[in-house]
């Protein structure tokens, strides 16, 4: 038996070859159910400071007829759980058949080597490590969710770091009173020192408004660790040796104003704004924008400290799925829930693309199309809430979700509408207890009024009133 690709029930309309992760994944886990000869596996995560993620799943015994199927069910698991929790080192207990495996192909020379490097050296600063075990030698659960937003008291600077601009705001008491947006090119700079100096400024734009500063949130797009940017596309032109002066920004900006001060990935802070807004936990935001970027908070209303890197994590398990140029794998995030997918699916609508212009002019050039109603434009929006269903569905056996929020330059317009149809579609067919409890809505104006930047500013809580 090899691991059994399902075709879905509900086909994207211009894209029949898709096999999505969530139906691949459930009847593995049914086929060993209905075997009798299940044995457990444990995969745990651990990443900075000593945080362990645990995740339960069960497999063929390594001596069962079928247990070839076990190595690319995994294999795609670990991926998920990699670029949903993060870690450098990866425990895999109950099968030593698996573990080599995935050792293997996590490694410097292993299909794999783009996570190796990326979540060993580069975010964790640790050589990524496999270790196989037994399944009592996995190491209990040790999650750190951060205690972070919510606090509307005091005078504070909320900011969010784009790639065309910047936004700062001064918010009093939880309402903003000021709010200035400037436009920058950071992607471009290769001194350490602009985004410094652009950053501060910004700061003492708000500060000057207000009669003291209590605290400092902000959000960012990018991997950050402990207030440090480890990878991040803002700071891609600062050559790597000088990288560490980018990595301890932003607790020399903390030390400068004297102030708590927290900075996130902006994804979170969307997911908390979303939550704040909607006065409920267990949200999922997903911006479908130049790539896709997610965020999550917990039952208990917190960010959770997890990478939520979602446009990395697998959602079609077809082999010929589109590749991302990247990380070098197929059928991943970013290529399904953002304009990428709008581009590659536009063809095969029977457009094409005006070249030499930026992204954003060719999404507008498609998206002007499917505003005339133009077939081929409405069936690309029809594809994307296809797929986003079975990717909930998927995400729905990583996260708790109450509410799964989507928003960014792909919802605009027509378009936001399409996908939430389509998506409710695929739920209500397929996963109808899902469907059931899960809603899935793009931004209305009560979330619109708690935004980014009162959302950000709100992370740190304050120590010590002035």
């Amino acid at each position: 038996m090899t691991f059994q690709l399902i075709t879905p029930n509900i086909i994207p309309p211009l894209d029949e070859d898709f096999r999505p992760a969530v139906l691949a994944n459930r009847y593995f886990q049914q086929e060993v159910a209905q075997s009798g000869a299940g044995v457990p596996l444990i995969i745990a995560l651990e990443r900075a400071d000593g945080v362990v993620s645990r995740y339960g799943t069960v497999v063929y015994a390594d001596d069962h007829p079928h247990a070839a199927a076990n190595l690319p069910y995994v294999e795609r698991v670990v991926k998920f759980l990699l670029w949903q929790r993060g870690g450098w080192k990866v425990y895999i207990g109950g099968s030593a058949q698996v573990g080599q495996y995935i050792r293997a192909v996590y490694s410097a020379a292993g299909e794999r080597a783009f996570d190796y490097e990326f979540m060993g050296e580069k975010v964790y600063e640790h050589p990524f490590t496999v270790v196989v075990c037994d399944i009592d030698d996995v190491p209990p659960a040790n999650e750190a969710g951060q205690p972070l937003g919510r606090h509307l008291d005091g005078y504070r600077i909320g900011f969010d770091l784009g790639a065309s601009d910047r936004k700062v705001s001064a918010v009093v008491n939880g309402e903003a009173i000021f709010s200035e947006e400037v436009v920058w090119q950071p992607r471009q700079q290769t001194d350490p020192d602009y985004h410094y100096r652009e950053i501060v400024a910004a700061l003492r734009s708000a500060q000057a408004k207000m009669p003291r500063l209590d605290a400092i949130g902000g959000s960012s797009a990018g991997i950050y660790v402990n207030n440090r940017p480890m990878v991040a596309s803002l700071f891609r032109g600062i050559p790597a040796d000088q990288f560490d002066q980018i990595k301890t920004m932003f607790l020399r900006i903390r030390d400068e104003f004297g102030v708590p001060l927290e900075v996130v990935n902006d994804g979170d802070v969307t997911a908390l704004a979303g939550s704040m807004s909607l006065e409920d936990n267990e949200v999922l935001g997903v911006a479908l924008g130049s790539s896709e970027a997610v965020g999550y908070v917990d039952h208990a209303g917190h960010i959770t400290g997890w990478l939520n890197e979602l446009a990395f994590a697998p959602v079609d398990y077809n082999p010929a799925a589109p590749v991302d140029e990247w990380s070098g794998d197929h059928g991943v995030g970013a290529l399904y829930f953002s304009q990428q997918c709008v581009f590659r699916l536009a063809p095969k609508a029977g457009l094409d693309l005006p070249s030499g212009v930026p992204d954003a002019d060719r999404l507008k050039f498609v998206q002007k199309f499917l505003e005339e109603g133009h077939p081929g434009a409405v069936k690309i929006w029809q594809s994307i809430g296809v797929y986003l269903g079975y990717a909930i569905a998927h995400y729905a056996d990583f996260y708790d979700l109450r509410h799964v929020l989507i928003l960014g330059r792909v919802t605009s317009g027509q378009g936001g509408p399409l996908i939430l149809e389509n998506a409710y579609h695929v739920l209500q067919t397929e996963f109808p207890d899902l469907a059931a409890r899960v809603k899935i809505q793009l931004p209305d104006e009560k979330s619109r009024r708690v935004g980014q930047s009162i959302a950000a500013a709100s992370l740190p809580a304050i120590t010590n009133n002035q």
